[in-house]
């Protein structure tokens, strides 16, 4: 989102001097900007601090948010939906301590494309250890690797078994996954997880409807059928949501005006750094994660967001990430070596699988899509209780998000709604709310940073159910290009195609679809 990348340190590689544009001629390179006759927007830090320090939701770290900040229109599985998503256009598998050593990730980050090269890697020949062996032959067979947790209680003391609803992870916890990004919170694992089962769904699918295919042919089969439904679920099941139904027909008619390379899709400063940002807004404090979850219980309630951290392979990882040298930071938490069964996902309560609901159900939308930004990414792990100015502003997703556009030259979201001939709101709009007014109050209604633009825009028009016109224009854009620039997505080799699998409308896949045809609905039961 970017959707959920956490660490909102954005893009390795994207800094103002590596940045080109489209010139007619050839194509930007790994990175570009839309707009590159905008001139950046320059703001200082403290008029930044001031204003991420406005968009904190009301509520506190841990506790249930108010219900009247949810958005009805987006269940919050689109949220982590958005996050997997964007470690696939952004793979990059330097190991996260290594990171900063490769500013310009020339080894590590391939052309955004959306091909679950971070679910396949580069295929059973290169990455055999993502892939099941057979247990007779120890050959590699077309399925993805699947692991189990570990047995645990429910809150009735009642045990749960270990079931197959975790990553396959070493005997240290780390999980056997290509891009570990996806094991920093636990709800995008379990999106990586259902990921793994769509595709061994599809191999099963394909040998009970009497396919000849075996071997590599079965894996490519499987693959490409996996790949073209995911990539038609970004387009008009997540984008659409966001955006506006009949939008990416609408500029596949009419042709993109903003996003356009001539080989090669690149990473677009603008989309990267501000507009796919929108998902830190839908982040909730806490969620309904299962049966074992609920408001009222004596034992355990909703998880909270710190939680979801916690329980990943990579928990170990984050204690004390922004502690400073002196005094020596907390020693870290163990990785857990298993999921424990009582936190398997519930996805009916994260997506709406309709009439799949009953008398311990619990729903979790998103949040709306407002300038207001759950209490815990305004303090994000590792910071210490008695810190500095500068340590909390490190800590503070909102001004993390704020300078990055700053640093990298972003316009102000004003002059790209006019390059893009959209009325852009009035300084009175955007200073509306106590955000706005501290916004106001810095000249920033008047020249205002893009990504809060974005939520500004959204709350403006539509009450933060979606996307406003100039973010939902650049969203739809980027990801239609991204699609269509990849030789083997289904755009490029049968731009008529539908949905092959079973689907509750015709013709139309979406994630609840994909949930039904895995059937894995509910593991831990009634």
């Amino acid at each position: 989102m970017t959707a959920i990348a956490m660490h909102g340190h954005g893009v390795r590689g994207m800094k103002r001097e590596t940045l080109h544009s489209f010139s007619g001629i050839g194509d930007p390179g790994k990175f570009g900007v839309m707009f590159p006759d905008l001139l950046p927007l320059h703001v200082d830090d403290d008029a930044l601090f001031a204003l991420a320090r406005a968009m904190r939701d009301e509520g506190d770290i841990g506790v249930d948010p108010d219900p009247d900040g949810d958005n009805a229109s987006i269940p919050a599985g689109y949220t982590y939906l958005g996050q997997f998503i964007d470690h696939d256009i952004t793979l990059d598998t330097t190991p996260l301590d290594q990171q900063k050593a490769d500013p310009n990730a020339t080894d590590n980050f391939r052309t955004p494309a959306l091909d679950l090269d971070s679910l396949y890697g580069d295929g059973p020949g290169i990455h055999p250890y993502l892939y099941q062996r057979d247990p007779a032959t120890f050959e590699i067979t077309p399925l993805l690797l699947i692991g189990r947790t570990a047995a645990s209680d429910n809150e009735l003391d009642q045990p749960i078994p270990l079931l197959r609803n975790d990553l396959p992870r070493n005997q240290v916890g780390h999980a056997l996954i290509f891009d570990e990004r996806n094991d920093e919170n636990l709800l995008v694992a379990q999106m990586h997880l259902l990921m793994l089962k769509f595709h061994n769904a599809v191999v099963y699918w394909l040998r009970q409807n009497g396919s000849p295919l075996t071997g590599t042919a079965l894996f490519l089969e499987a693959r490409r059928i996996v790949t073209w439904h995911y990539q038609w679920i970004v387009l008009f099941d997540f984008v659409e949501r966001l955006t506006e139904p009949g939008l990416i027909n609408r500029i596949k008619k009419e042709g993109r005006r903003f996003y356009r390379f001539k080989k090669r899709p690149y990473m677009p400063a603008e989309f990267a750094a501000a507009c796919y940002r929108l998902g830190h807004s839908m982040v909730r404090e806490t969620y309904s994660h299962n049966r074992a979850f609920h408001p009222g219980s004596p034992r355990i309630a909703n998880g909270t967001l710190q939680a979801l951290f916690f329980f990943t392979g990579k928990s170990g990882k984050i204690v004390g990430e922004l502690a400073p040298a002196s005094p020596p930071p907390p020693p870290p938490l163990p990785p857990l070596a298993q999921l424990p069964s009582n936190w398997i996902i519930d996805w009916r309560r994260f997506f709406d699988l309709a009439g799949e609901g009953g008398a311990d159900f619990t729903f979790n939308f998103s949040r709306k899509l407002d300038p207001f930004i759950a209490p815990s990414l305004h303090t994000l792990p590792g910071l210490r209780e008695d810190p500095t100015e500068q340590e909390e502003r490190e800590a503070n997703l909102a001004f993390r998000n704020l300078r990055r556009g700053v640093q990298i030259g972003l316009p102000s979201g004003q002059d790209i709604c006019r390059a893009m001939r959209i009325q852009p709101m009035t300084p009175e709009e955007i200073a509306t709310g106590p955000d706005g007014e501290i916004a106001k109050k810095h000249g920033l209604h008047e020249a205002t940073p893009l990504w809060y633009y974005v939520l500004k825009e959204a709350q403006h028009h539509h009450e933060g159910r979606r996307l406003g016109p100039m973010a939902s224009t650049i969203i739809a854009e980027t990801f239609l290009g991204m699609i269509h620039g990849d030789e083997e997505s289904f755009l490029w080799k049968r731009s008529n195609w539908k949905p092959e699998l079973p689907c509750e409308e015709p013709g139309h896949f979406t994630m609840a679809d994909l949930i039904r045809f895995v059937g894995d609905i509910n593991p831990l039961g009634p």
